[in-house]
């Protein structure tokens, strides 16, 4: 296809495509599907050769937020039965954080539900950085605790935070059907609050909560406009208990095209599979390897993952290879302009991600037990979800 040509070469010069082309992408057939995955995995090879950066979430407080974020099961008013506490103490986080990183991940994703942190909580969690960095070494620390006010972002980079997630999540054009206790550009202001105080930029999106192609590709560009150096994609898990528990909209082959589109818009940044991949993906999610550099490892925050044994498995077997804590995530040119993903302040191998498939006033939350029959070809299904009931804020092992 002349579109596909098209998109491979101006990936490799790191331009972006027309926004017509963005919804070609998007437009494409299943006949098409696997010539559209070849040429996008073109651009990730080039740019991130065959590595999967992993992630490790920790829930730092889960459930009873303020805000009404429509797709999240921690939001004001949700009747989601999910695990509910509040802050974990930094010995509990670093324990857990441990987990992760013995089984293989080289990044810890913090998340807080809420708002946005209060001065005394940016002193917990700094706290919690500073044990994990002393018990896991070099490890990446990424906070995702919601908005942020003036010289909080400093404060978490002060303590030894890498990196600061907060996501977009949908089109400025329909944020206000989804929240209405925040806006867009409040979301806007926190990503660039991380970017000034020289913390490395996440910044994604969520699909399935029955936006349009043109929302999508909206929001992927307003992604690339703000510079983050990684975007995770998100794919919603109608939550019980929520208003967009009734969205089961999407399929693998729609969400193989949604990574290809978010590639071929950020060719150089990293982009990350995040929350309903096993969900929304099922068998093809080998295939979004040649799509996406990283992945989680292990369960979310308020839903069980795929087992890490399977994730490292499942890269293996794809041909991938788990990106060590020697090797620099982001390409050269990215690495050398801040001291965020790629080189930290001391010059060391650096950054990844951030934290998502969270609340926080921040990514998507999964959780939920919907049972359905299985559908036909074609046709979401939604009866793989589970309640996440292990790992931190449990008295049972992670799934690490």
């Amino acid at each position: 296809m002349d579109l596909l040509n098209t998109l491979v070469d101006k990936g490799l010069r790191r331009e972006p495509p027309t926004r017509e082309e963005a919804l070609a992408v998007l437009a494409t057939s299943d006949d098409d599907l696997l010539d559209v995955v070849a040429a996008a995995g073109k651009v990730r090879r080039h740019w991130f050769g065959r590595r999967v950066k992993l992630n490790y979430l920790v829930n730092l407080k889960s459930g009873l937020c303020p805000e009404d974020c429509s797709y999240c099961s921690q939001r004001l008013g949700s009747t989601a039965e999910i695990l509910k506490y509040t802050w974990l103490k930094p010995d509990q986080a670093s324990e857990a954080a441990a987990a992760g990183v013995a089984g293989g991940a080289k990044r810890v994703c913090l998340v807080a539900s809420g708002r946005g942190p209060t001065d005394r909580d940016v002193d917990r969690v700094s706290e919690t950085i500073r044990a994990i960095k002393e018990r896991t070494g070099d490890v990446e620390v990424c906070a995702c605790l919601g908005l942020l006010s003036d010289g909080q972002a400093e404060r978490l980079r002060e303590a030894g935070a890498d990196a600061y997630n907060h996501n977009l999540n949908t089109s400025e054009a329909t944020y206000g059907e989804i929240t209405t206790t925040h806006t867009y550009a409040d979301r806007v202001d926190t990503v660039r609050k991380a970017h000034a105080a020289g913390l490395s930029a996440c910044s994604g999106l969520i699909a399935g909560m029955g936006e349009s192609d043109e929302d999508l590709v909206d929001v992927v560009f307003s992604l690339r406009a703000l510079d983050p150096d990684s975007v995770p994609v998100n794919f919603l898990i109608p939550m019980e208990g929520t208003p967009l528990e009734k969205e089961w909209h999407l399929t693998p082959q729609r969400c193989l095209r949604i990574l290809a589109m978010t590639r071929f818009v950020c060719p150089d940044v990293e982009v990350r599979i995040a929350g309903g991949r096993e969900v929304h993906l099922r068998t093809l999610q080998p295939l979004a390897l040649h799509l996406a550099n990283s992945i989680f490892l292990g369960d979310y925050l308020t839903s069980e993952g795929q087992a890490g044994k399977a994730d490292l498995e499942m890269i293996a077997d794809a041909g991938f290879e788990v990106e060590g804590t020697d090797q620099v995530t982001l390409p050269e040119h990215r690495a050398g302009e801040r001291g965020g993903c790629g080189a930290d302040r001391a010059g060391r191998a650096g950054c990844a991600t951030g934290a998502d498939g969270t609340g926080c006033a921040g990514g998507t939350d999964e959780a939920a037990g919907a049972g359905a029959a299985a559908p036909g070809p074609g046709r979401p299904r939604t009866d793989l979800v589970a309640v996440r009931r292990r790992g931190a804020g449990t008295d049972l092992a992670p799934n690490a």
